[in-house]
């Protein structure tokens, strides 16, 4: 009975594809543009999205430069959105923003196109220029409309983007850490706490920063090391100061010594010279 009810099911599918398919083909066939139009907006109030933006493309070209072409532009704009297609639809709502400004849509086009960039937006550990043109738009979207009723909602998506940028930069810095470039791991570590400095990893950058530092002078030539010591004490005293009770200390401060028994080492030699 099951197998039965199955095959039907499937069958109807098919058959409400074909209808549809059928309308989508036999309104482009009559070569009518307001039957082509009316037949997109009787799709698009059903939401059959695909089909709605089949018949809206066909008959774009003869509205444009008219009144019709604002909403048209819109509902196929929309069309794509909502189908998940976030690269087309932001283009087309891009397009649609900037020449129809004064649009009663344009307010849902530019949250739209902000959430576009926010769907496209990766994970931390792939490119994060997606991410960083989603908080451009989130940010002009809330500039402009300040009073949108989803002004909450972008407000914990900037959160939500934000924290990539903070993973990936604490990313970036830890991979040089882990392939042992640890001049340039200073520097990515160091600047990552700059940018972000509320960054949930503060702790292990000041930390991977500090062991880089030491290192960065315990391999280097014999001419550079007491300035690099040196500067891995700086590091040291910084990262105890904020966590003194941090369960790095005992390992950091083992490291600390061996920094101060090769300064002063050298600084005798240097006296007695």
């Amino acid at each position: 009975m099951k197998r039965i009810f199955g095959y039907i099911v499937a069958l109807v599918s098919v058959a409400v594809i074909a209808i549809s398919c059928s309308v989508v083909n036999d309104a482009i066939k009559t070569g009518d543009p307001q039957y082509v139009y009316d037949q997109a907006l009787e799709l698009y109030s059903t939401e059959k999205w695909d089909k709605a933006s089949t018949l809206f493309e066909a008959c774009r070209h003869v509205y444009l430069g008219t009144p019709r072409e604002d909403s048209l532009s819109y509902y196929n704009a929309r069309c794509k959105f909502k189908q998940h297609n976030w690269s087309d639809a932001s283009v087309m709502l891009d397009e649609y923003r900037r020449k129809f400004g004064r649009s009663p849509f344009i307010e849902e086009a530019e949250g739209m196109y902000a959430l576009c960039h926010f769907y496209m937006s990766p994970a931390p550990e792939r490119d994060q220029t997606m991410t960083s043109q989603a908080i451009i738009s989130i940010t002009e979207f809330m500039s402009r409309y300040p009073e949108s009723e989803h002004i909450e909602e972008f407000s914990q998506m900037l959160n939500t983007l934000t924290s990539r940028l903070m993973e990936k930069s604490y990313l970036n810095a830890y991979t040089y850490f882990k392939i042992g470039k640890y001049k340039s791991a200073i520097v990515a570590f160091k600047n990552a706490m700059k940018h972000y400095p509320e960054s949930p990893h503060r702790e292990n950058m000041m930390y991977y920063t500090t062991v880089s530092a030491y290192r960065l002078a315990s391999n280097s030539v014999e001419s550079k090391q007491l300035d690099r010591y040196i500067a891995m004490l700086d590091h040291y005293y910084s990262f105890l100061a904020e966590y003194p009770e941090s369960k790095y200390i005992k390992e950091l401060g083992r490291m600390a010594k061996d920094a101060r028994n090769f300064i002063d080492k050298n600084r005798k030699t240097e006296d007695n010279a």
